[in-house]
């Protein structure tokens, strides 16, 4: 079989899957990608936008999900108000969220990250002042990062995720240059990196 890896800028309101399902009407991933027989690793809540990778590798799809062989993702997060270094303490220490607790992240804050406008745009209120923050996170639990800020105060209102990493010491997969709804194939390079983790395990 001829492996496929594609990176796909999801946009805001796309649906992580191929299918519809009881809302015909509602954008998926057909919409926009039209290889057979790829899947997305891992996914985005249909609120949240960015990088998405598909492949119809099934055990890299496995190594890349499986919670023992953990790899950073990197999301740009926008929420109310700016966050106290307290708040960014605990995140990066790690909160607790119903029955779990949040392992520790690398959080920082972000200045100006030039990031084009969302359609539609997200909810404005000239009395409650935004910030934009970097959270990398080694697991990907339903909804995280958004409970988790607002476990400390400052509810997310924009979740972009930025980049995967597929090795500790390696450059990540990266969304820059790949516009919204748009997608690419992996370079040369990229695929090598990323089938080099099965001969590893």
């Amino acid at each position: 079989m001829a492996y496929r890896y594609l990176l796909f800028h999801k946009p805001y309101d796309v649906l992580c899957q191929f299918s519809p399902g009881d809302c015909p009407e509602q954008q998926t991933l057909k919409d926009y990608i039209d290889v057979p027989e790829v899947y997305p690793v891992g996914r985005l809540d249909r609120d949240s936008e960015g990088l998405l990778l598909l492949t119809n590798n099934g055990a890299l799809q496995h190594r890349l999900c499986h919670p023992r062989f953990g790899h950073d993702r990197t999301y740009w997060v926008q929420v109310e108000r700016e966050p106290s270094e307290e708040a960014l303490t605990t995140l990066r220490k790690g909160v607790q969220i119903q029955d779990y607790r949040t392992r520790p992240a690398k959080v920082q804050r972000l200045v100006d990250p030039h990031i084009l406008d969302r359609d539609p745009p997200i909810r404005f209120r000239k009395t409650v002042p935004t910030a934009w923050l970097a959270i990398t996170l080694q697991e990907g639990r339903n909804r995280q990062v958004r409970r988790m800020t607002a476990a400390v105060g400052h509810p997310t209102l924009r979740l972009i995720r930025v980049a995967i990493a597929t090795h500790p010491d390696q450059p990540p997969l990266q969304l820059q240059g790949l516009a919204p709804g748009c997608w690419r194939d992996l370079t040369a390079v990229e695929r090598r990196r990323l089938e080099s983790l099965l001969r590893q395990a």
